[in-house]
């Protein structure tokens, strides 16, 4: 290129001025200076390109043969320049000149059909630049012009349909006229058609079409137009090897589409490759890079979207940075600048969010003002600033309370209501958005007008949202919670009854449920208990049937915890309690059982039904074919959409319905994917009744199943703020074991908890004739879930502890006893025994109680059963997993690392590494008995849903287990080895006398050993173990 420079420059020495060939020589010297610039991204080549097309046209004054080549070959230079630069008047005149050239090439000109896309692209610019519709328009006619000057077969066709095709796809996403895309995507499609294999422009199809299926994607949420879409842009790259000038290009849209796809099937590999795609371009871009300014902001996107995934700060303040460098790289003038400074701003007001820091929201505000600027009226994304720039003014009103900002706040929303006219997608949205600062301004201030004006504008709003729509039941709530907000202040009745009245609608929904339905129904439920409005149960119903829906279709995951978490809270435990209240009592059991460890339920409600759905015969296996395809597309395609339910959506919610329908049809699949009945649900207490102890911030209540009577209810004289106390004071009581006033203060904790709680219960049971000795599980609820409820006794001379009177288990739920109940061990040749050890962790202290305890295990049951022992090099994570392969007995002596907010990371420490409960619940072992977990922390799950039971002793038990027994805090290792001691011998007498297979039933008459033996008898040791099922 710099030899080509040369000659040409050469060449012109040899022009001098009055030479006939001089306006040649500089027209050539100014193309290999483009063509340099093109290369290089030099701007002085640009500069000095421009300047000989000037002196060209001089000595081509009209009438001259090449004048047009001139203006052509000037307005694109000056195009170039504008793109690099911004600067207005280098567009301007590009398109002056393009005009006057096409003006020399009249209809019939062999180089008409060039003149008219040139013009056309260079309008389009401007109107980019200056938002005039028209200029838009005239860009598509032209280029429309030019097409029909390419017929069939014309080595240029598939380039003129390219551009139109583009200028639609442009027209389209600013005004959103469906035709546009739809016209512009059969345009690319016959483009890519006249392009085949080996073609030099086929990778520019490749890329333009996928570009307009992205779009339609984005409309439609279609994703078989997204995955078609990254297909062709993964195609695209491999026609854009290392080195070619447009691999930069190609890189960044495969990375967008994959963030698109990653927001709506949630898969985390996505996100990460779309990042390292966006590094990557970043790369291709140095400082210099024309488009390096839109590779910092693309990559900022990215990364503040993993950090609202994952919540790593650094993802943010990296994603901030590289938003503060694109905006200095897209100085004023810049036609993108207003979007890097609302990029910039979104990523601010984030933070602020979760940090609190005022000048990250402060300096928000500036950047969405400064963006609004630069969107003049007419301008597509003039709406979405003002809406951004008033969330952040409500934020900061919210924080200090200066009045301005909510009244600025809301002219803004009006100002953005006023340009979307009915019929407008946004319209609804926006209405609610206004409704909602009124309704915000009306708290603070009183002014009945601002109330009246947000409940007609949420009235609005709701009318513009048919059923189905994603966003009406959000809607609804709003409208609800405004009338119930007017009926506090004038107390008219008709505002009450016609806030339930639209509640009530919730209960007759019958498309595919999301995430905000849940949300609108717990609304409901909590609106009708704050006013004893007479729906609150048929709320309570409402919610659990929502969230039984919604979890449905969710994969089960740490994704599908996260969702049922932050839906959950204390929704089956306050309908427990409404139920209760209504007498409804097996309603109640039903309830409760609904809305509580709703991830293992979902695990084993899509484990067993599918594998006997699959082993049922032909229908059946087809069905379960079916239904596993229908479930992941219904989950990709509707767990994360906006807006309206597309077709897509819809008929796939319409064939999930059909399918689990005919499944329901089958013999013994009648209750499929329902949740169980109390006639079910009573099977629980077929040997021995089961306590649901339930903690509500309506009441605290007992209520006792029998197996062949109804359930007894049994009124606790406790609030639920006190039982949070109790398990508070007990959690920190366990980590100051050994000191002095301990046992004092533990047994006082333990007093509490009998006089309150369980000595009720006991006389309720006593009343029922169960007779002392027998055993009872208990199921409890919320932070009674953290209290050793088996320990619970008088602590004095003479009287009796529950130990003393009762053999207590514990449950999840009714369901999970019951599940473990049918886990019948088929017949094996030999029931063994694995004890699995590690004395020396991939990390934390070593264990020196571990390999006594193993000899005590060896000792008590090597002459009993088949028995084997893994320790410290042989007790690795494989080495575990693969032992509980052929075993079906374990005692597990280790390190237990409860995670109490990323419950999932909960692990025993091996040898190399952390086994995981996530690896854990993946396993697919047989014929499992009882496990001993003999370390700490095995009950312990995350600290704000105890009620999930996210721990080891439940992952152990869900994966096979029939009976568990695990600690409930953290044990020294002298207390552990007592009460193994204690424990085994028992253990190995009853094995002895009737075998591995019936050994399970006794476990729990261990448990009471434990708790009656002189040597651990303390109050601190009775609490530390309690047995699963």
């Amino acid at each position: 290129m710099a030899d080509r420079v040369q000659e040409c420059r050469a060449a012109l020495q040899s022009c001098p001025p009055g030479h006939s060939d001089r306006s040649a020589s500089l027209n050539n010297l100014a193309i290999s200076l483009h063509d340099r610039f093109e290369q290089r991204g030099t701007l002085s080549d640009l500069d000095e390109a421009i300047e000989l097309h000037r002196a060209a046209l001089l000595l081509r004054p009209p009438g001259h043969s090449n004048r047009s080549v001139s203006l052509n070959n000037l307005a694109t230079s000056l195009h170039d320049r504008f793109e690099q630069r911004g600067v207005p008047s280098d567009l301007d005149e590009a398109i002056e000149l393009h005009r006057a050239e096409l003006l020399l090439r009249a209809p019939g000109h062999p180089d008409r059909s060039a003149s008219l896309n040139n013009p056309a692209i260079s309008l389009q610019a401007g109107f980019e630049q200056r938002y005039v519709p028209s200029d838009l328009d005239e860009a598509i006619e032209l280029h429309r012009a030019a097409l029909l000057l390419y017929p069939s077969g014309h080595s240029d066709r598939s380039a003129c349909l390219d551009n139109l095709g583009s200028s639609l796809l442009y027209r389209f996403q600013q005004q959103g006229v469906l035709s546009d895309l739809h016209e512009a995507i059969e345009f690319h499609r016959t483009a890519l058609l006249l392009r085949p294999p080996g073609h030099s422009d086929r990778s520019t199809s490749l890329n333009n079409l996928a570009d307009s299926l992205r779009a339609r994607f984005q409309l439609r949420s279609g994703l078989f137009d997204l995955d078609e879409a990254i297909e062709l842009h993964r195609a695209v790259l491999l026609l854009r090897p290392p080195g070619h000038s447009n691999r930069s290009a190609s890189l960044n849209n495969l990375a967008i589409s994959l963030v698109n796809m990653f927001k709506h099937r949630g898969v985390p590999s996505d996100l990460d490759e779309a990042i390292e795609l966006h590094q990557a371009v970043l790369l291709l871009r140095p400082p210099g890079h024309p488009d390096r300014s839109a590779s910092l902001n693309n990559l900022g996107i990215s990364l503040r979207t993993r950090f609202e995934q994952r919540g790593v700060p650094s993802d943010l303040d990296e994603a901030i940075e590289l938003h503060r460098a694109a905006v200095l790289l897209r100085p004023p003038g810049h036609p993108h600048r207003s979007m890097s400074l609302s990029s910039f701003a979104d990523s601010l007001q984030i933070r602020f969010e979760h940090r609190g820091v005022p000048s990250d929201l402060d300096e928000a505000i500036e950047l969405y003002q400064a963006a609004l600027l630069l969107l003049p009226p007419g301008h597509s994304d003039r709406p979405w600033s003002l809406n951004h720039l008033a969330f952040s003014l409500q934020n900061r009103f919210a924080q200090r309370g200066v009045p301005s900002d909510l009244d600025e706040a809301i002219e803004l929303h009006q100002a953005a209501l006023l340009l979307l006219p009915p019929g407008h997608s946004d319209r609804s949205m926006t209405l609610n958005n206004l409704a909602s600062s009124l309704q915000n301004r009306f708290e603070h201030r009183g002014v009945p007008s601002d109330l009246d004006e947000a409940i007609e504008l949420h009235q609005a709003a709701l009318l513009l949202l048919p059923p189905g729509h994603a966003d009406r039941s959000a809607c609804l709530d709003n409208l609800a919670l405004s009338l119930q907000n007017r009926f506090e202040q004038r107390g008219v009745p008709s505002d009450l009854d016609e806030a339930f009245r639209l509640y009530v609608q919730l209960s007759y929904l019958s498309h595919a449920v999301s995430r905000k339905d849940l949300t609108t129904a717990k609304s409901w439920a909590t609106s009708a208990e704050k006013t004893n409005h007479d729906s609150a149960l048929l709320a309570y119903q409402t919610a659990l049937k929502f969230l039984d829906q919604h979890v449905t279709i969710l994969s089960p995951s740490p994704h599908l915890f996260d969702v049922v978490r932050m839906a959950t809270a204390s929704l089956a435990m306050d309908a427990f309690s409404c139920s209760i209240r209504h007498g409804e009592l097996t309603t109640a059991v039903e309830l409760v059982e609904q809305g509580r460890a709703v991830f293992w339920t979902q695990l084993a409600r899509l484990r067993s039904p599918l594998d006997e759905l699959s082993l049922s015969g032909d229908t059946g296996a087809a069905l379960e074919k079916e239904f596993k395809q229908l479930s992941f597309g219904l989950r990709s395609a509707f767990e994360q959409s906006t807006g309206e339910p597309s077709p897509q959506i819809r008929q796939l919610t319409m064939q999930w319905n059909d399918v689990v329908s005919r499944i329901r049809m089958l013999p013994d699949f009648s209750r499929f994917l329902l949740p169980p009945l109390f006639s079910n649900l009573q099977k629980a207490s077929e040997e021995g009744p089961v306590i649901i102890v339930n903690a509500s911030q309506y009441g605290c209540d007992a209520l006792i199943i029998f197996s062949a009577q109804d359930p007894v209810h049994v009124p606790l004289d406790i609030a639920r703020t006190e039982v949070s106390e109790l398990s508070s004071e007990l959690q920190s009581l366990a980590e100051e074991f050994g000191a002095s006033d301990c046992q004092y203060r533990l047994v006082g904790i333990l007093r509490k908890l009998w006089d309150r709680v369980v000595d009720p219960v006991v006389r309720a049971l006593e009343a029922s004739e169960i007779h002392h000795g027998s055993r009872i599980w208990w199921c409890p609820t919320a932070e009674f879930t953290l209290l050793p409820l088996h320990a619970a006794g008088p602590y004095e001379k003479n009287k009796n502890n529950l130990s003393d009177i009762y053999i207590s288990s514990y449950t999840p739920t009714l369901a999970t006893l019951i599940q473990a109940r049918q886990r019948v061990s088929q017949e094996v040749s030999k029931q063994q025994f694995v004890a699995i050890g590690q004395t020396n962790p991939y990390r934390g202290n070593e264990s020196r109680h571990v390999a006594p305890e193993l000899a005590i295990v060896a000792q008590c049951l090597g002459l009993v059963v088949a028995f084997t022992s893994l320790d410290d090099g042989d007790a690795t994570v494989q080495g575990a997993l693969d032992a509980l392969n052929h075993n079906q007995w374990l005692h597990l002596a280790c390190h237990g690392m409860p995670h109490r907010t990323q419950p999932f990371d909960s692990s025993f420490a091996m040898r190399d590494g952390p086994l995981m409960i996530k690896e854990i619940i993946r396993s697919n072992w047989q014929n499992l008995e009882f496990a001993f977990l003999s370390t700490c922390h095995t009950m312990v799950g995350h600290e704000k849903s105890p009620d999930e039971a996210i721990h080891l002793a439940a992952a152990m038990q869900f994966s096979g287990f029939r009976s568990v027994i695990g600690s409930m805090w953290s044990i020294d290792d002298e207390v552990a080895r007592q009460i193994v001691s204690v424990f085994l011998p028992q253990t190995g007498r009853w094995l002895r006398e009737i075998g591995l297979h019936a050994g399970c039933g006794s476990v729990a008459q261990g448990c009471k050993i434990i708790a009656q033996d002189d040597s651990t008898r303390t109050a601190d040791r009775v609490c530390s173990h309690g047995c699963l099922v």
